[in-house]
């Protein structure tokens, strides 16, 4: 029992390391908004 104890902890601590890493990035990274446009090809526009 204390093993499962101990790999529940420890799985809980790693998920919550994941989750705090997740949400630093939201909150400390800003995207850089850039217009993007893409070509469409000629046989696509003759339909």
């Amino acid at each position: 029992m204390p093993s499962l104890i101990r790999f529940l902890v420890f799985v809980g601590a790693l998920a919550g390391l994941a989750f705090g890493g997740m949400l630093a990035l939201t909150m400390f990274v800003e995207p850089q908004p850039r217009e993007m446009s893409q070509p469409l090809p000629a046989n696509k526009l003759n339909r």
